[in-house]
């Protein structure tokens, strides 16, 4: 379920049914509602266009992209998309989508106009098994990778002209994830060897990389380590009863950071090596709104953020949990993360200082991911069955 990319705009949701069809609803004109069937082609992802005005369905074993348009009823068939992670992007201003396609056992990037779905570009990539492709926020640069078995980055100018390729090193897992400044001007890369390698966009070189050691022994890096603290009176002392959610919120378990020396053991999951996809390498990354700061996980070190200071191109902090960190995601107009951990707490760094902060509703609410509003005043907490909306207080109110 999810809603338009302008929802302030079109006001629409759009969930896939259980029968394999892409129903719509308008929250302004709650009669209205639309039913996209696909028919024997199937349905396995739906997906709005950044205008909010049209649909774009993927067929069962991508086939094909269908995209239906909300106004004019049209219908547009983009023939062989690719299965791969991250193989459909959109630019930042909304114009342009890049499609990774695979014809002929070789890969492919067609480029469109989303205003009439007309082709601008398609060129082929030097790449064995395409895995992810991702606009620049400019919009200027289409970056690609390939598969985990080859170490390779490639940059393609919107006109298809390759700009550079970067490599780290050959016969080993190679890239993992990717990701765009704000700003544009350096792209960062994970990699399975528990790395971060920073691209500058002016020769495409590595600038620097972010080792993730198991030691912290710089004592200018700051090191917060969440630590529990459980209520030394619990329900069953008391002489009156309380409700379900009261008692939940008075009595769970609290937990606060504290600041530990360097230097600091970072806590190490072995991971599997004998099994697909071993949890190893630099699984999540994410810079700031300002480019300022680059937050990063270690798959083989899960309860650990890390984060980068870009200005001076090192460590900055380092941000210990008890649980498992399942995602984090920055405030799209200042400098600050917020993390969750699967319990019934969010997590909130700043320059200024890091909260563990409970979740005040009633019953087990375990956060299993959230989103910014756009405004960067409120949270949207998301469990396997709720959401909650998290108000942070803004300087004037206080």
């Amino acid at each position: 379920m999810n809603f338009s990319e302008l929802f302030k705009h079109s006001n629409q949701l759009c969930r896939l049914s259980p029968d394999g069809k892409c129903l719509v609803w308008s929250l302004e004109q709650p009669d209205w509602h639309c039913k996209i069937d696909e028919g024997s082609a199937g349905l396995i992802a739906s997906r709005w266009s950044p205008d909010g005005r049209h649909i774009l369905n993927t067929t069962e074993f991508h086939l094909r992209i269908t995209v239906w348009s909300l106004c004019t009823k049209s219908v547009s068939y983009i023939k062989y998309p690719k299965a791969c992670q991250q193989g459909i992007d959109f630019s930042k201003d909304g114009r342009y989508m890049a499609l990774a396609e695979r014809r002929d056992c070789k890969d492919y990037i067609s480029i469109f106009v989303c205003s009439d779905w007309q082709l601008l570009r398609h060129f082929d990539t030097e790449t064995q098994d395409l895995s992810g492709i991702e606009w620049s926020p400019s919009g200027c640069v289409l970056a690609v990778w390939d598969d985990c078995l080859e170490y390779k980055v490639l940059l393609y100018s919107l006109d298809g002209r390759q700009l550079s390729a970067f490599s780290a090193y050959e016969w080993s897992l190679g890239v993992k994830s990717v990701t765009w400044s704000p700003s544009s001007q350096f792209l960062a890369i994970g990699s399975y060897d528990q790395k971060v390698r920073i691209l500058n966009h002016i020769t495409w070189r590595k600038i620097t990389d972010f080792d993730h050691l198991t030691t912290i022994n710089n004592p200018k890096t700051v090191v917060y380590k969440e630590v529990e603290k459980r209520p030394t009176v619990g329900v069953q002392d008391l002489t009156f009863p309380l409700s379900e959610g009261i008692s939940n919120s008075l009595f769970s378990t609290q937990s606060k950071y504290e600041v530990c020396q360097c230097p600091f053991s970072v806590r190490v999951v072995k991971p599997d090596k004998d099994r697909a996809n071993p949890k190893l390498g630099i699984g999540m990354l994410a810079f700031s709104s300002d480019s300022r700061y680059l937050a990063t996980k270690n798959d083989n070190m899960p309860y650990t953020i890390w984060i980068w200071d870009i200005q001076k191109m090192k460590l900055f902090v380092v941000m210990e949990h008890v649980a498992t960190v399942r995602t984090f995601q920055w405030d799209p107009c200042h400098a600050r993360l917020a993390i969750c951990t699967g319990n019934s707490k969010v997590y909130i760094w700043s320059p200024a200082g890091c909260v563990s902060v409970q979740v005040p509703v009633e019953g087990n609410f375990p956060v299993l991911s959230l989103f910014w509003h756009s405004n960067g005043n409120s949270l949207v907490l998301l469990s396997k069955e709720h959401f909650c909306l998290c108000y942070l207080e803004t300087a004037e109110e206080s």
